[in-house]
C-alpha cells in the first residue's frame, strides 16, 4: 500500500519508522511549518517527523491551510491507498476522506476516555493507574470514529508525563503497524465507541497549572507530575512565579493555615495543603535556573509567611 503519514511531534517518529523498516511505501509526509524559536527566536526550528522524513528520502508537505487547493492537489498526486495521523492537527474531510482505505489516527488514550488535546497529562492528574493507545478510522467529530485496536500500558505511581509519553510513543509505533497490517489484509472488525464512557482532555494552559493548596496532597502530587516537564504546575512564593517539578508530601493535621510556606532555610521548603504539606524537591523561581531544593535554599532568603 501507498501510505502518506501525517505527524509533527517526536512522538510521532517511532510509527512512521517502525512502518518504513517493515517496508511499507511511506510516499508522502505531512507536518508543521517551519518556525523560528530558541533565544531571541533567530533559530528555524523543523518537525522531528520532517527531519526524519528528509534522511529517509520521503517528499515533505508542510500546508499552513489544509484545506488550500494547491496541497490538497498536491496530496491526490501522491494516489495514496491510506492516510495514518499520529499527533497533527485537526483535518478537513476533503483531507481525511481522500484515500480509498480512509484515514487512521492513534490516540494516546484509551478511548473513549480521554479524548481530546493532552489525554497523558489528564490520565496522570486524575490519578489513573492505567492508559493505552487507541487507533481509529477518522470521521468528522474529533476522537470519535470507530476504534481498530488498543493496547493498554500502565501508570505508575511516581511516573511523570515525560516517563508515560516515552513508554507510549513505543507502545503506540507497534500498534500502528499492527493497526497497517490489518488494513491491508482486511476485513475489518470496527467497534463502535460507547458514548455513555466518554471523559474529556482539553488542551492545558498556564493559568490551569496553578496550584491549589485546598486540595489533598494526593491530588497536588497527581497534578504536578501529570504538568512535569510540560507545561509545568507553579505556584507563587515572595511574589514570584515557581515552577514546580517534583514533590514529596507528608499527611498532617495541625492548625496552619492552607497555602502557608515554612521553611528551615537548609533542607526544606513546604507549603500546607488540606490534608498536610507538599515538600517542594525540583523547583525553578522566576527569573532564576531550575534546581533542586538544597541548592535554591542556599542563595534564598526565605520569609516564614507571606
Amino acid at each position: 500500500m501507498k501510505i502518506v503519514f501525517l505527524g509533527t511531534p517526536d512522538f510521532a517518529v517511532p510509527c512512521v519508522d517502525i512502518l518504513v523498516k517493515n517496508g511499507y511505501q511511506i510516499v508522502g509526509v505531512i507536518t508543521a511549518v517551519d518556525k523560528y524559536g530558541g533565544r531571541g527566536k533567530k533559530t528555524l526550528l523543523e518537525s522531528p517527523i520532517k527531519k526524519y522524513a528528509e534522511k529517509q528520502g520521503i517528499p515533505v508537505l508542510q500546508p499552513k491551510n489544509l484545506k488550500s487547493k494547491v496541497f490538497q492537489k498536491k496530496l491526490k498526486s501522491l494516489n495514496a491507498d491510506l492516510q495514518i495521523v499520529v499527533a497533527f492537527r485537526m483535518l478537513p474531510e476533503s483531507v481525511w476522506n481522500m484515500p480509498k482505505h480512509g484515514t487512521y489516527n492513534l490516540h494516546g488514550s484509551l478511548l473513549p476516555a480521554y479524548r481530546g488535546a493532552a489525554p497523558i497529562n489528564w490520565a496522570i492528574i486524575n490519578g489513573e493507574t492505567e492508559t493505552g493507545v487507541t487507533s481509529f478510522k477518522l470521521k468528522h467529530e474529533i476522537d470519535t470514529g470507530d476504534t481498530l485496536y488498543q493496547e493498554k500500558m500502565p501508570i505508575y505511581q511516581t511516573d511523570t508525563v515525560k516517563e508515560v509519553h516515552d513508554r507510549m510513543k513505543l507502545l503506540a509505533a507497534t500498534t500502528i503497524l499492527k493497526t497497517v497490517q490489518a488494513i491491508e489484509s482486511g476485513p475489518l472488525d470496527l467497534i463502535l465507541q460507547d458514548v455513555s464512557k466518554v471523559t474529556h482532555a482539553p488542551k492545558l494552559f498556564t493559568e490551569t497549572c496553578e496550584i491549589n493548596p485546598s486540595q489533598t496532597t494526593q491530588e497536588i502530587h497527581n497534578f504536578i507530575r501529570g504538568l512535569n516537564p510540560f507545561p509545568t504546575a507553579w505556584t507563587t512564593l515572595h511574589n514570584k512565579k515557581l515552577k514546580v517539578y517534583n514533590i514529596s508530601y507528608e499527611q498532617v493535621e495541625d492548625s496552619i493555615p492552607t497555602g502557608v510556606w515554612i521553611s528551615d532555610d537548609k533542607n526544606y521548603l513546604k507549603m500546607k495543603c488540606a490534608d498536610g504539606y507538599i515538600h517542594i524537591l525540583d523547583l525553578q523561581l522566576q527569573g532564576k535556573k531550575r534546581m533542586k531544593i538544597k541548592e535554591f535554599l542556599n542563595g534564598f532568603q526565605f520569609k516564614a509567611k507571606e
